[in-house]
């Protein structure tokens, strides 16, 4: 089924994007929103602050963020990323010498990042090859319509065939849903 989608669409765009905090600060951004919005706040803080980086975060009022358009949620999810960088109690630079399971119980710990913001943050960040976000309303949606799957068990069955490169199906997937909807 996938190499249907290839044939008829094209190979898929396979996102990178550097490691670290500006990084996560982008995928916390882009929870439950467009990438078009998620973008457009982003551009917006940056341009407010000059440069993000922890402590303009931390130093950023609750107001300020607000006016680049990040709900009060994402300032809350944003600055104790913020914090959490700044007190040193989270390393990117040390995630090169750790598990995907140590990561992943890392990232954990941050308000308002939860299974899908650190599978993004593996697939895009650290190019983990073997990743599929069953909680991305894209890659569902594409696999109860290509798949008839209607539970995750489904979708995690269905996910199996594609080990150990689910990372580069979920790119499939993204590009079928898009290129479909015409958004790309």
């Amino acid at each position: 089924m996938l190499h249907h989608i290839i044939e008829k669409f094209g190979n898929p765009i396979i996102q990178k994007r550097a490691e670290g905090f500006l990084a996560l600060c982008h995928i916390i951004l882009e929870q439950q929103v467009s990438i078009a919005s998620a973008k457009a706040c982003y551009d917006k803080i940056q341009l407010l602050l000059n440069e993000i980086t922890p402590e303009t975060i931390l130093n950023a009022s609750e107001l300020d963020l607000r006016s680049c358009g990040v709900s009060r949620q994402k300032t809350i999810y944003l600055k104790d990323l913020a914090s959490k960088v700044s007190s040193k109690e989270l390393n990117f630079a040390s995630f090169s010498k750790k598990s995907e399971a140590e990561i992943r119980a890392e990232l954990i710990n941050i308000k308002g990042v939860g299974n899908w913001t650190i599978e993004v943050y593996l697939m895009f960040c650290l190019q983990s090859a073997d990743i599929i976000p069953l909680g991305d309303i894209a890659i569902k949606n594409t696999l109860k319509e290509l798949y008839s799957c209607q539970s995750i068990e489904e979708m995690e069955l269905v996910s199996n065939n594609w080990k150990p490169q689910r990372t580069m199906a979920s790119f499939v997937i993204w590009h079928y849903y898009l290129k479909k909807r015409n958004k790309i």
